[in-house]
């Protein structure tokens, strides 16, 4: 038995669009990848300054406990506390300033986790939050909540 399929436009076409689901830009019901996705990582344009606050206090670079971010590309969950499981590291470079500066990002999903030093209760804090960055440019100031 001999079966013949036969195609009529426009109900052969595929839907194109981004299929993968960590981009930004993902679109559930694209059947074909046309290459629109918006995936995190570096090479990109924008400027993370990033705060780490202690309950709402912030938080400043030491020069022996600068603050940290770390960074995980593509999802929007923790990674852990351990600092080789994230994508980027980087550390406070200016004493006595609130924030970390993490340049050249792309659009995407990021979790980023910051340490620091609290001198009000000589304690290291740490704490995580997820991250969406839609802008292909600039700056984006994000805090950090940590605790001890």
């Amino acid at each position: 038995m001999l079966v013949i399929s036969i195609c009529i436009l426009p109900s052969c076409k595929k839907k194109k669009g981004c299929t993968d689901i960590n981009s930004i830009s993902y679109d559930n019901e694209a059947e074909v990848d046309d290459g629109s996705c918006k995936v995190a990582g570096a090479g990109g344009n924008v400027t993370l300054v990033a705060r780490p606050q202690h309950h709402g206090t912030p938080i400043l670079n030491t020069a022996s406990y600068p603050d940290t971010a770390y960074l995980k590309f593509n999802t929007q969950d923790s990674p852990g506390y351990n600092p080789s499981s994230f994508d980027l590291v980087v550390p406070g470079i200016h004493i006595g300033e609130d924030h970390v500066e993490v340049e050249g990002l792309r659009p995407g999903k990021y979790f980023i986790m910051m340490t620091g030093f609290d001198t009000t209760i000589n304690e290291r804090v740490i704490g995580g939050i997820p991250l969406i960055i839609t802008a292909e440019f600039g700056e984006v100031v994000l805090n950090v909540p940590v605790v001890e």
